[in-house]
C-alpha cells in the first residue's frame, strides 16, 4: 500500500512519522512524508502532480494554514491550503478509490452553543481560519458526492487545541512560567487539548485493521478529542503545576496565573467561546472496532485529557525542551 503524508514538519505530521515507526509500517507500507519544500498546497498542480506519482492508496493530509490572526490579511493563501488542496485530495481519491483522512477544526463553529457541538450541527465560523477550514469540509464531502458509487472513503477529523513537537500553547505557558512571577491566561473559553501522537494513534487505529491493512469505515464528519473539557487558563494552571511536580523550576506558580474574559485580550481574528465538541460518531465506530478487542486502543480512547497533557509536560521537563 502507498500512504502519502502531507504536513510532515507539522506537529501531526511528526506524530504520524513517530507513530508508523513504532509501529513499523514502514516494512510493510511505501510511505512518503512531503513538507512544503516537498509540495507547495498553494499550488493546484503540484498537488495533482504529486498525487500522480506516488499514487496514494491512503492520504493523509495532516498539513494546514494555521495562522488564525494571519490569515485575515492572507485570504487567498488560507484557503488555497484549507479549502482548495483537500478538494484536490478528494477529486483524486473519489477518481482513484483512495482513502482520506482530512484534519479540520473546532473553528469552523461560532462556538455560541452551550452543549457541545455535534458533527451534524451547522458550520459557521467567525474569522478567515475557519471558514477556509469550513470550506475544506465541504469540499470534500462535494467531491465523494458527485460519484455516490466510488470505491473511496474519507474522514473529516475535528479537532481541537493540538499540541505535539512543535509550537503550542503548552509550550509557550512554561516558557512565560521561567520567566514572570505573573500571568493572566483567558478563563471563559472552551474546550480539549488533544495530543498529537493521541490524534494519529487514533486516526490509524480507525482506519487501518488488525493487518495493518486499509478498513472500510463510514466516510463522513468525525470528532476525534480526548474525554473531557477545560479553559485555556485551567489548562495553563495544570500544565504549571505538572512541570513543577516533574522538577521544573519556574518562578511562577499555578495560583498566579490570573484568570480573564476573553474581552480583556482582544485579538485580530474572533475565537469561539466554546469549542467542545461531542465524539458520538467516532465513539460509535471504535466502540464497535475495538471494544472488548484490543484492550490498548480502547483504554487509550477512553483517556481524559489531563493524563495525556501531565505526560507531554513531564517529557518537555526531563528533555529540557519546554
Amino acid at each position: 500500500m502507498n500512504i502519502l503524508v502531507f504536513g510532515k514538519d507539522g506537529q501531526l505530521g511528526k506524530a504520524f512519522q513517530c507513530v508508523f515507526t513504532d509501529q513499523k509500517l514502514g516494512e510493510l507500507h511505501r510511505i512518503h512524508y512531503v513538507g512544503r519544500a516537498q509540495c507547495d498546497l498553494s499550488n493546484a498542480d503540484a498537488i495533482t502532480n504529486l498525487l500522480q506519482e506516488t499514487k496514494p492508496n491512503l492520504i493523509i493530509n495532516a498539513a494546514a494554514y494555521t495562522a488564525v490572526d494571519q490569515a485575515e490579511q492572507e485570504i487567498d493563501l488560507a484557503y488555497a491550503v484549507n479549502a482548495i488542496a483537500p478538494a484536490i485530495m478528494a477529486q483524486y481519491a473519489v477518481k482513484e478509490g483512495a482513502t482520506l483522512l482530512h484534519y479540520s477544526t473546532d473553528y469552523v463553529f461560532d462556538g455560541t452553543k452551550t452543549t457541545p457541538y455535534h458533527e451534524s450541527d451547522a458550520r459557521n465560523p467567525l474569522g478567515i481560519y475557519g471558514k477556509s477550514k469550513a470550506a475544506g469540509e465541504a469540499g470534500i464531502e462535494d467531491a465523494f458526492k458527485q460519484d455516490p458509487h466510488t470505491k473511496a472513503q474519507f474522514a473529516i477529523l475535528r479537532t481541537s487545541w493540538v499540541y505535539g513537537d512543535g509550537g503550542n500553547f503548552i509550550r509557550t505557558i512554561l516558557r512565560l512560567a521561567k520567566e514572570r512571577e505573573s500571568l493572566k491566561v483567558i478563563a471563559n473559553q472552551y474546550g480539549v487539548p488533544t495530543s498529537a501522537p493521541w490524534l494519529a494513534s487514533i486516526s490509524l487505529a480507525m482506519v487501518l485493521d488488525e493487518n495493518h491493512q486499509l478498513r472500510s469505515f463510514p466516510s463522513g464528519l468525525y470528532h476525534a478529542i480526548p474525554q473531557g473539557e477545560t479553559t485555556w487558563h485551567a489548562l495553563a494552571s495544570f500544565a504549571v503545576q505538572a512541570a513543577i511536580d516533574a522538577g521544573a523550576v519556574l518562578k511562577l506558580r499555578p495560583d498566579q496565573i490570573a484568570a480573564i474574559p476573553a474581552s480583556e485580550y482582544p485579538l485580530p481574528a474572533p475565537r469561539p467561546m466554546n469549542s467542545r465538541m461531542a465524539r458520538s460518531a467516532l465513539d460509535a465506530l471504535m466502540n464497535q472496532i475495538y471494544k472488548g478487542a484490543d484492550v490498548t486502543k480502547w483504554q487509550q480512547w477512553q483517556q481524559s485529557w489531563q493524563e495525556p497533557v501531565a505526560d507531554y509536560v513531564q517529557d518537555l521537563v526531563l528533555h529540557k525542551r519546554s
